[in-house]
């Protein structure tokens, strides 16, 4: 376990003395281990890979978008997704047409079907989840939620805040 002590300054505890909490990494590193191993098995049961799932949710919220910015979105390397979105495309769960303004683009949306997987999908991975959160009270579960949201939206690409100084969010390896 990582010691969490004060090394001083204005409005910090004493030197080496100990912070009321664990760093959040600390905390919030096993549970996404947790998380991620129990999406496992869903994503398997549907032939998905954690980066084609990744594709799947984003993909829906601009319904196109050129690959590019979809990899800026799930942080992927533009060049590594390409495979991703073959196995998607060939699997009819997305659609890739070139750009009308840049032919060198290619435009991608939902196909019904991928629409359809990614909602089945979604609603089983969050069953799983609503199962861990029931163990907390209404009001912790919704702050928590809440609070988490709130992170979650200052590491998003192109968001400004200090999340963005201490660098990138992870993704799915």
């Amino acid at each position: 376990m990582v010691e969490n002590t004060v090394q001083g300054g204005a409005g910090d505890a004493p030197s080496g003395e100990r912070l009321a909490r664990p760093d959040l990494a600390e905390m919030v590193a096993p549970l996404l281990r947790t998380l991620m191993a129990a999406e496992q098995p869903v994503l398997d049961a549907h032939g998905l890979t954690m980066w084609a799932y990744a594709v799947l949710l984003h993909l829906d919220e601009t319904p196109i978008r050129t690959q590019a910015a979809l990899a800026e979105a799930i942080r992927a390397d533009k060049t590594r997704i390409i495979a991703v979105l073959d196995d998607l495309e060939d699997r009819g769960l997305i659609r890739r047409r070139p750009d009308p303004g840049d032919r060198r683009a290619r435009l991608l949306s939902l196909t019904t079907e991928g629409r359809r997987l990614r909602d089945t999908v979604q609603s089983t991975i969050q069953k799983g989840e609503e199962r861990l959160l029931a163990q907390l009270p209404p009001a912790d579960r919704d702050g928590f939620l809440r609070g988490l949201q709130a992170l979650s939206a200052l590491v998003e690409p192109g968001a400004t805040g200090p999340a963005q100084e201490t660098g990138r969010r992870r993704s799915p390896a």
